[in-house]
């Protein structure tokens, strides 16, 4: 199974992940991603901070960027 590795970046701040999860496929790896960002969002309101300007930058083992997932993509406002 691949290893999949969801590094954040924030304006100029990029904190990597050097553990990452292994999931099937690239899908299950956004989805991932994006139920990650709902709770960062998510505990981002309840401690008064701003919720925006954050992506996770999905990549496999070998340095390949799958995805971004913007924070902001994984809530609804409407």
């Amino acid at each position: 199974m691949p290893r999949y590795f969801f590094h954040v970046r924030r304006n100029d701040v990029f904190e990597e992940d050097s553990e990452g999860i292994d999931l099937a496929s690239p899908e299950l790896a956004c989805e991932e991603a994006t139920l990650s960002a709902r709770e960062i969002v998510a505990e981002r309101i309840r401690t008064g901070n701003p919720a925006d300007g954050g992506a996770f930058e999905i990549m496999t083992e070998d340095g390949s960027l799958v995805a971004t997932v913007p924070f902001r993509s994984a809530i609804r406002l409407d």
